[in-house]
């Protein structure tokens, strides 16, 4: 059979096939992203070739020049809808690919922020400072911010663990700016958040002329952290508690990183302690980082020499 590239004509698009197998898993308790997502992903394919027919998908996948986790997820997709259908078929066989994660250092993390407008910059210093995925940020309600306490409660997502995380004064102040006319912190879509950061990303790659920020995507956020927050403690459970993994062995990539990242930096630190918000700003702007909060007033923090 010919493969499907070259057709000058979009083939019919298996619409309510489709549509009846979304209305399915989700009849059956699958999270919401992982609907929007194989909708998504089968509508794409529709537009190359004919996604009832097995011979023709695998022919598909072979030639489209995917990363091998993107044509594992659509194997997996795929598995499912033809299974809905009725239909067999022998599955091509793709494995996801086993990257370590880029670690950006810090200020060009903080570039980012200091570069985006005010909303968006807060959503980045949440990302920093929780860990959190995007959809995760969304999910985040003015209700799940507890300012007195300095936390923020994550509620998880991709069968993940909720967490309650803690936040800064910087970060608290920052929210404090945004408008509270909705229920949810953040309340824009995924879609445009990513196109604005894309243009964020590129804007201050090119205003610094350091194309590393290139690589930043939002989910490094949540990778730097991770790697930071196992150097701060050499504890991968809390590292693991405050990620939400149900696993430990997702959380262990952190200390090969870690390792690898500051194998000749000395653990040699310095200490403050801060009596009230206009100490802990200054530290926080000097780089210290919270160590323990004492009571309302009082703080610790801590800075590598």
């Amino acid at each position: 059979m010919a493969g499907c590239f070259g057709r000058s004509h979009l083939l019919e698009l298996p619409t309510n096939q489709i549509e009846d197998y979304i209305a399915d898993i989700a009849n059956n308790g699958m999270a919401t992203e992982t609907q929007t997502t194989r909708h998504k992903l089968l509508t794409r394919l529709t537009k190359l070739c004919d996604i009832t027919n097995p011979y023709e998908i695998k022919e598909t996948l072979a030639k489209l020049k995917w990363k091998n986790s993107t044509k594992a997820m659509t194997t997996n997709t795929l598995n499912s809808y033809y299974k809905f259908l009725g239909k067999k078929w022998t599955p091509p066989k793709y494995q996801a690919d086993n990257r370590i994660p880029f670690i950006p250092i810090e200020k060009e993390i903080d570039a980012l922020i200091t570069n985006a407008y005010a909303k968006y910059a807060t959503a980045l210093q949440t990302l920093k400072e929780t860990a959190c995925r995007t959809d995760e940020l969304f999910k985040l309600q003015w209700t799940d911010i507890d300012t007195q306490r300095r936390t923020a409660t994550i509620t998880a997502s991709k069968h993940s663990n909720s967490r309650i995380v803690p936040i800064s004064p910087t970060l608290i102040d920052m929210l404090n700016q945004l408008p509270k006319q909705e229920q949810n912190v953040f309340p824009m879509k995924k879609h445009s958040f990513r196109v604005a950061y894309q243009k964020l990303r590129k804007r201050t790659a090119t205003k610094l002329g350091n194309p590393r920020i290139l690589k930043i995507s939002p989910h490094t956020f949540r990778h730097w952290k991770a790697t930071m927050l196992y150097h701060e403690t050499k504890d991968i459970i809390h590292v693991k508690t405050i990620l939400g993994h149900k696993s430990i062995n997702s959380t262990m990539i952190y200390i090969n990183i870690e390792n690898a990242l500051f194998l000749q930096e000395t653990d040699e630190w310095t200490t403050i302690v801060t009596n009230n918000i206009n100490e802990e700003t200054k530290a926080i702007n000097a780089g210290f980082q919270l160590v323990r909060a004492i009571n309302e007033t009082t703080a610790i923090y801590k800075k590598r020499k």
